[in-house]
C-alpha cells in the first residue's frame, strides 16, 4: 500500500471516529470524545472485525439503532482491568500512613471512582474494616458503565483468582486471612455482604457528571491513562472541588499532577504511590 493511500485511509477512520463519538454523546448522552483516540481506535477496530463490518461508518449506524449494540461499545470501552489488591505497596502506605489521619476525623466519605468490577471496593473496605473504620465510612463506588457495576455489586470472583489475590492481601498489610472475607462456592467466591454495608454504587460519567462533595479520600487509579490532556485537567479540577482540605487523592502508578494547573494546590504525600494531599 502506498504511503498516500495508507493516510487517506486514517484521515478517513479518524474523521468515522469522530462522527461515531458524536452520535454516541448526541443519542444517548456518553461522552467519550475526551479518552485517548488510540484507545478508542483500537477498540472500535477490534469491534468492527468482530462484527464483521467494513468501516467504522456501519458500527455508527448500528449503533444508533440498537440499544443492546451500546451496551457492547460500553463494554468495549470502559477500563475494567483491576484486582484486589492490586499494586500492593499502594495499600501498605494508604493503610499505615494515610487512614491514622484520616482516623481524626468522626466521619468518612470516601469516592472509588472508576470502580470497575469492584476488587479495589472490597479491598479497601477490608482494610477498613481491619483498621476499626469501615463503620464510620461511606463508600462511594462509581462507573460509567451499568453492566461491570452490577458484577462490583454481586462481589462475585472466579475463585482461581484467590491465591493470589490472598498474597496482596499480606503485603498490603492484611491482618487475618482473605478468606474470612468471603464464601467459597464451586467455582466462585462471595465477599461478605457485611462489607457491603457501607458501599453506596451508582452510575457516574467524570466526563459528564457532577461532583459529589465533602469527601476525605478519592481513588481514581489507572482511568485517566486513556484521556487527553483537557480531559484529564477537567477530572482533576472536579476532584479538587470534591475533597476536603488537607484530604486525599490516590492515582494510578502511570498517572501524575505535574501537568495540572493544580500542582500548587496538593503537597506530594508519597511519589513512589501517588498519593496526593490537599492544602
Amino acid at each position: 500500500m502506498s504511503e498516500a493511500k495508507a493516510n487517506k485511509i486514517n484521515i478517513n477512520e479518524d474523521i468515522e471516529i469522530h462522527l461515531f463519538l458524536e452520535a454516541m454523546f448526541l443519542k444517548y448522552g456518553y461522552d467519550f470524545r475526551g479518552y485517548s483516540r488510540a484507545h478508542i481506535k483500537r477498540r472500535l477496530l477490534k469491534r468492527m472485525v468482530q462484527e464483521k463490518l467494513e468501516n467504522i461508518m456501519q458500527l455508527t449506524d448500528r449503533l444508533l439503532n440498537s440499544k443492546s449494540f451500546l451496551e457492547a461499545i460500553l463494554m468495549d470501552f470502559s477500563i475494567n482491568a483491576t484486582e484486589m489488591y492490586r499494586d500492593p505497596e499502594f495499600f501498605l502506605k494508604l493503610k499505615n500512613e494515610v487512614f491514622p489521619i484520616l482516623n481524626t476525623y468522626p466521619q468518612l466519605r470516601i469516592w472509588i471512582a472508576g470502580c470497575a468490577s469492584g476488587e479495589e471496593i472490597y479491598s479497601l473496605a477490608i482494610l477498613l474494616k481491619e483498621s476499626g473504620m469501615l463503620e464510620k465510612s461511606v463508600i462511594y463506588a462509581t462507573d460509567i458503565n451499568e453492566k461491570i457495576l452490577s458484577v462490583a455489586k454481586e462481589g462475585i470472583y472466579p475463585i482461581n483468582l484467590i491465591k493470589e489475590y490472598s498474597k496482596n492481601y499480606l503485603i498490603a498489610g492484611g491482618k487475618d486471612s482473605l478468606s474470612d472475607y468471603y464464601t467459597a462456592k464451586y467455582d466462585s467466591v462471595k465477599m461478605n455482604k457485611n462489607l457491603m454495608d457501607n458501599i453506596v454504587f451508582s452510575t457516574h460519567n467524570l466526563v459528564t457528571d457532577g461532583s459529589f462533595s465533602d469527601m476525605h479520600l478519592i481513588l481514581c487509579r489507572n482511568v485517566m491513562i486513556y484521556f487527553d490532556k483537557y480531559l484529564k485537567s477537567k477530572t482533576l479540577n472536579l476532584f479538587y472541588e470534591t475533597l476536603n482540605k488537607g484530604c486525599f487523592l490516590c492515582l494510578g502508578i502511570k498517572e501524575n499532577l505535574s501537568f495540572s494547573n493544580l500542582t500548587q494546590e496538593f503537597s506530594v504525600f508519597s511519589e513512589s504511590e501517588k498519593i496526593y494531599r490537599k492544602k
